[in-house]
């Protein structure tokens, strides 16, 4: 009766140790993740407030870098294949040679503002589905460590309009000679898109697309030649 008594007092021991052990096990449990809740929220703190930030400005410069690389091919694709000055640009002269009109072939200049504007929102759209990836230790801009760590990735979205205007100017070359210089400016905005943040940034690109040396008296109602009626905007 003795050995009963003594077996029922020892497991009833055993089970009370073994009820504070899983109790302990829990609280151990807890606290483990108490601090690991306590990590992640300062993590995400000092992340959003210190290094988003820095993060968000290398994103735009090097999306904005992006987006005027691809506006800049679109360009120099579309006006080396398509722009001829002497067919786009038609000078008339009276008999003593000196021009007396400079009318622009504002059609063809439309067809190929719209077909800058239609590869770009292309490309543009392309690098905003794939993104680029920016390593951790880039943002340092040190050159040791620039390419260590791990990789943020950046997405882009076009938004707004890409808008394709002309931009004409005279300036004197000699006597009886103007030159006259012909630019496209090509402008769009871009969201950039960060985990936990975006930003939006407009980027702008002037490329000089032809440059001609004029003989002959140019009137002032030519220099004012307004190139404004030509260009494209089309919605992202």
């Amino acid at each position: 009766m003795t050995y009963i008594y003594s077996s029922y007092r020892l497991n009833i021991a055993f089970k009370r140790s073994g009820n504070k052990i899983k109790i302990k096990t829990k609280l151990k449990i807890l606290v483990c993740i108490f601090f690991v809740f306590v990590i992640l929220i300062i993590f995400i703190y000092v992340f959003d407030k210190i290094i988003t930030p820095t993060v968000l400005v290398v994103a735009d410069s090097e999306m904005r870098a992006k987006a005027t690389e691809i506006l800049n091919e679109s360009i120099i694709q579309e006006y080396s294949k398509d722009f001829n000055y002497d067919e786009v640009i038609k000078v008339q002269k009276d008999n003593e040679g000196s021009i007396v009109m400079m009318k622009a072939d504002t059609l063809k200049m439309n067809q190929i503002a719209c077909s800058v504007a239609l590869n770009s929102q292309k490309k543009l759209k392309d690098l905003g589905y794939v993104g680029i990836k920016i390593p951790v230790g880039y943002i340092s801009k040190n050159n040791i460590i620039s390419y260590f760590g791990p990789s943020i990735t950046v997405k882009m979205q076009p938004i707004g309009h890409i808008e394709t205007k002309y931009l004409s100017k005279f300036e004197s070359a000699g006597i009886n000679q103007t030159s006259h210089k012909i630019y496209v400016q090509v402008k769009t905005k871009i969201r950039v898109i960060i985990p936990l943040e975006n930003s939006e940034i407009e980027v702008k690109h002037e490329v000089p697309i032809a440059e001609t040396i004029i003989v002959g008296k140019v009137p002032g109602t030519a220099i004012q030649m307004d190139l404004g009626d030509a260009g494209f905007k089309m919605a992202n």
